[in-house]
């Protein structure tokens, strides 16, 4: 009986043993990203919103003198629209159309090249970024990391966001390129 009872006690050491071990398994390591943020904090963030920026003004500026063009031309359609036969009234008002037209075209051709230049350059920061948070992933030993908006977080706690070291990162990599 008291071999029964040893090998019993044996037996649960060693099964308990066995167990804990596997219980005390480590933590995977999980990190998250916010590009949104890396897009507005970073230098190279930076640096692309002003391009796009600057675009964006000069394509309004193009805008607005189309603008002021088809008002004069309005403006001079009504004054001389009295004085002017029925011919040339006409063709001043399939002037004024076409003008508004071509206004309406360059306003939808300049919203889609902005779209366009802020879509490139977005792909060309996001594959950087990646880049990184590639190699800070092995560095770090992380087992997975996502990114906040495509993933669908909607929880998480502040310690496995790594966004901040993949900024500093990014902005050595464009610290260099500049040199």
């Amino acid at each position: 009986m008291k071999k029964f009872i040893r090998s019993i006690i044996v037996s649960f050491i060693f099964i308990f043993l066995i167990t804990s071990s596997g219980f005390s398994a480590d933590v995977a390591k999980i990190g998250l990203i916010n590009f949104q943020k890396i897009v507005t904090k970073s230098s190279a963030g930076k640096i692309v919103q002003k391009k796009i920026q600057a675009k964006g003004n000069e394509f309004s500026h193009k805008l607005k003198k189309m603008q002021k063009e088809i008002i004069e031309l309005e403006k001079k359609l009504k004054r001389e629209s009295m004085v002017l036969n029925q011919e040339k009234r006409e063709q001043k008002g399939r002037e004024y159309r076409i003008k508004v037209n071509d206004f309406n075209q360059a306003q939808k051709k300049l919203q889609y090249d902005l779209k366009a230049l802020e879509s490139k350059e977005m792909q060309k920061m996001q594959k950087a970024v990646f880049e990184i948070v590639q190699k800070i992933g092995k560095q770090g030993g992380y087992l997975l990391i996502v990114e906040k908006k495509t993933a669908g977080v909607v929880y998480n706690p502040k310690s496995i966001d790594i966004t901040d070291k993949v900024i500093l990162e990014y902005n050595k990599i464009i610290a260099k390129k500049k040199k």
